[in-house]
């Protein structure tokens, strides 16, 4: 099997790091694997049968009734598969987001989707994102990267990107489920959210969409001819 490349990308929630794995891969020719999307299927498909996220017994109980696929379109979008169904669009609510957190904290949860995901790095050029990408998915990555941002400059980021969907966006509202998320993920027992030791830290704040890719870009480049 031919030599592949894997570029981790951890971080918060809205610190950006869909927007910039997505863009990154494109110019490299590389698979994005958004892992955020499988867990919000994950949550998505429990929130359709009333089983709450923390519910562990219910989880256990239906997770084997639940097929996950990955499929890209010509444009190399990544596109969630849910029993046969294509819930790309159904996964991307607020709601679900904060579910998909807390559905991420269960064990069989993740060792299901493990698997999955190692998988996918093994056959083909990737770059992940996630929360736990570089400290428990992908440990040996050929590039680990930390995204972050200060919460106010997330929540604001998410407000309108919820505003441009047509959706409503309270900032205060949509603030307080960031710091939420954020507790949520760093302090959860299975897999949190933390600093890979080998991890290069990028923080977004003050800087656009452009920037942040060629700033990464030239992380790459050091480790990878590209």
């Amino acid at each position: 099997m031919a030599k592949t490349y894997s570029i981790a990308i951890d971080g918060p929630s809205g610190a950006g790091k869909s927007t910039i794995a997505r863009k990154l891969a494109a110019e490299l020719g590389y698979h994005y694997v958004d892992t955020g999307a499988i867990y919000r299927t994950v949550a998505y498909f429990l929130d359709l049968l009333g089983v709450s996220p923390k519910d562990v017994d219910g989880v256990e109980r239906y997770i084997d009734e639940l097929t996950i696929g990955i499929e890209y379109d010509e444009e190399g979008k990544q596109h969630m598969i849910m029993n046969g169904m294509d819930v790309s669009d159904d996964i991307r609510t607020q709601d679900i987001a904060q579910k998909a957190s807390l559905v991420s904290a269960h064990a069989v949860v993740r060792e299901m989707l493990l698997d999955m995901q190692r998988d996918i790095a093994k056959e083909y050029n990737v770059i992940m994102d996630g929360r736990d990408i570089g400290t428990v998915v992908l440990p040996k990555a050929t590039v680990k990267i930390f995204l972050t941002a200060a919460p106010e400059v997330r929540a604001r980021r998410r407000c309108d990107e919820l505003l441009a969907k047509g959706q409503k966006a309270n900032y205060e509202t949509v603030l307080k489920e960031v710091i939420q998320r954020d507790y949520q993920d760093t302090h959860r027992e299975i897999a949190p959210l933390k600093l890979a030791r080998d991890s290069i830290k990028v923080d977004t704040s003050e800087m656009d969409i452009d920037q942040v890719v060629a700033a990464i870009r030239e992380i790459v480049g050091k480790k990878i001819a590209v």
